[in-house]
């Protein structure tokens, strides 16, 4: 009976052990940064390099808009000439002028309006860059989230085989098993471990993407989300979802101002064939001539005039018709984004009906069922009424339930972001 007691409390004391090792095996030298969905939203907000790098491009076609006020610049010419003075008494001359370009057409307007609306443009394009982003980072997140779900079930399931590899030692040391099964149990428990350390790399991996989506630049720290992946029950009607996504996706408010840009190039193309006046005027002055010949006092004389181009390149069409066929195929490139949106949403939105049913699976009771069958199989092993291999097929059985249950979670949830990413509208918070 002592001995007995001295047994269990040999496996008790090993089962405290083999716990704070398990527990042990998440931990890092990294600083750890716990943080929730919203704080993570805001930080790729704020942070995110390839973010800050598009925003750049606002900043570079507001200033397009002012470039394009400038009106041409005048030109001064200066000169003089020497008429022989030293040999001929024929003095010098001096002379300057100024000329000027007049634009006509209204090609200072359209200049504008084109540097306009590709502002207006690259807005469109970096939301929907945001769009993009927000959805890839949600499920850089969920993905996180998932990993250390299934980082938890493998070390459970390692912490039961090991226990039963521990008591299998000992019950082989007492005569109550044979050595072969002995070995086996410690054969599965290490086999076990070997996927708890990918999984904690897994985890350890989508922890550093994470840090590259935030723009964590501090190699010694990690961020760690937390969140309920079960919280990704929503209702939608199609029809009302589709028309959301026409009012609200930013890639097709920027296909509409791509077809904006297109009729701005158009008509600047246009004023761009109308003749431009040069305007000029200029002073011209001599200094006397003392030859005897000649001798004609100094003067001075004003001149101007009007530079009118010969055009003879308006003869090309050429770039006029590439403004035109870039207008039709903006119109063309505006009816298939809709069109791919509509396709877009409708895809999104069968996927996601389609994971809220397998989602829903698991409330049937697999997930108690199979941990009923694990705890019933390790029970009745102890007690020597069942083998080994009906134990190692309970515990994987036990495993790929778990291991499907998240997975589908995972893809619930990401199902919803795609959608929601396809309509252009975002409620999620979890």
């Amino acid at each position: 009976m002592i001995k007995n007691i001295k047994y269990k409390w040999i496996i008790f004391l090993l089962l405290l052990l083999i716990s704070a090792v398990s527990n042990a095996q998440i931990d890092t030298t990294f600083t750890k940064v716990k943080m929730n969905y919203s704080e993570f939203l805001s930080l790729v907000n704020k942070n995110n390099l390839g973010y800050a790098a598009e925003k750049f491009n606002v900043n570079i076609a507001e200033a397009n808009v002012e470039a394009s006020k400038v009106f041409p610049d005048p030109e001064l010419a200066i000169g003089a000439s020497d008429n022989g003075q030293r040999r001929m008494q024929m003095g010098y001359g001096f002379s300057s002028e100024l000329s000027w370009t007049l634009e006509l057409g209204g090609k200072r307007k359209a200049r504008i309006n084109v540097a306009k609306s590709t502002s207006e443009l690259t807005k469109s394009l970096l939301e929907d860059y945001f769009r993009n982003l927000r959805a890839d980072a949600t499920l850089n997140y969920l993905t996180s989230l998932k990993q250390k779900e299934i980082l938890k079930v493998q070390l459970t399931s390692y912490t039961i085989l090991k226990n039963i590899a521990l008591a299998d030692s000992i019950r082989f040391k007492l005569g109550s098993i044979t050595e072969i099964d002995a070995r086996q149990s410690k054969l599965e428990a290490n086999a076990m471990l070997n996927d708890v350390y990918q999984s904690e790399t897994d985890w350890k991996t989508s922890l550093l993407q994470l840090g590259i989506v935030v723009g964590n630049q501090k190699a010694d720290s990690l961020y760690l989300p937390f969140g309920d992946l079960t919280k990704f029950d929503r209702l939608f009607d199609l029809n009302e979802i589709i028309t959301s996504a026409q009012n609200n996706r930013a890639d097709l408010l920027a296909a509409l101002k791509n077809k904006n840009v297109s009729q701005d190039i158009l008509r600047l193309t246009k004023a761009n064939r109308v003749l431009d006046l040069g305007v000029n005027m200029g002073v011209q002055s001599t200094s006397v001539v003392t030859n005897s010949v000649a001798p004609t006092p100094s003067f001075a004389a004003v001149s101007g005039g009007i530079t009118i181009p010969l055009k003879f390149s308006n003869r090309n069409k050429g770039e006029l018709k590439v403004a035109e066929f870039s207008v039709q195929q903006a119109d063309v490139l505006y009816k298939q984004t809709e069109l791919q949106i509509q396709i877009e949403v409708q895809k999104a939105w069968f996927n996601y009906l389609t994971a809220q049913k397998q989602v829903r699976q698991f409330s049937t009771g697999l997930l108690a069922d199979a941990q009923r069958l694990l705890d019933g199989k390790v029970y009745s092993y102890k007690r020597g009424e069942t083998s080994l291999l009906e134990v190692l097929n309970a515990q994987r059985t036990y495993n790929e339930t778990q291991l499907n249950y998240y997975e589908t979670l995972y893809n619930y949830a990401a199902s919803l972001v795609e959608l929601e990413k396809a309509t252009g509208i975002w409620d999620i918070n979890f």
